[in-house]
């Protein structure tokens, strides 16, 4: 690296900054797993400990909604980042130090997408987030449906709202999912 360039430099500090903002963002959105999950459990034992508690199971949707919605626009960012750094980035610095080579700048960036088991990996990742964030929050509402009797209109109206929305987040999940190999 040519200490002389500053342009060069720019775009190298560019680089440190975005890797920052990609790990404090790949650590939150991994950390909402976790606090979906201890919100999920506390919800549950605080509805079946006694049956007058079961509209709290009406809770769960909405943690399912906002909390999946949050980890859907991290991993989007998370996932641009690493994009930016690809196609745009790379480019920027090729053109600094006039290298022919482009794949060997940040190569980690394209190398981590091209193993053969990525597809699967993230269709896996896919599938749990789907759960995590949707099926769970059905499986909530269906209980509530089950286990309630007599419910005022309003309520129903309050439980089709929540299906469409879990159904809206379900599809953003998938739209979202970076399945992309390479480049």
């Amino acid at each position: 690296m040519n200490d002389q360039n500053p342009i060069l430099q720019v775009f190298l500090l560019e680089y440190e900054k975005l890797k920052e903002e990609q790990l404090k963002r790949i650590e939150l959105r991994d950390q909402m797993i976790y606090i979906t999950l201890g919100i999920f459990g506390s919800i549950l034992s605080f509805a079946l400990s006694n049956k007058t508690n079961l509209y709290a199971l009406l809770v769960i949707p909405w943690v399912c909604l906002i909390i999946g919605w949050t980890y859907v626009v991290n991993d989007e960012k998370i996932s641009a980042i690493g994009k930016y750094i690809r196609l745009t980035l790379t480019e920027k610095i090729k053109a600094q130090i006039d290298d022919s080579d482009l794949e060997s700048i940040f190569g980690w960036e394209i190398a981590h997408r091209s193993d053969k088991r990525r597809k699967r990996r993230k269709t896996e990742q896919l599938i749990i987030d789907e759960i995590t964030f949707v099926f769970s929050g059905l499986v909530a509402l269906f209980a509530f449906w089950s286990l309630s009797t007599n419910l005022p209109l309003a309520i129903h109206i309050l439980c089709i709202f929540e299906l469409i929305l879990l159904a809206f987040l379900g599809i953003e999940i998938i739209i979202y999912a970076d399945l992309a190999k390479g480049r």
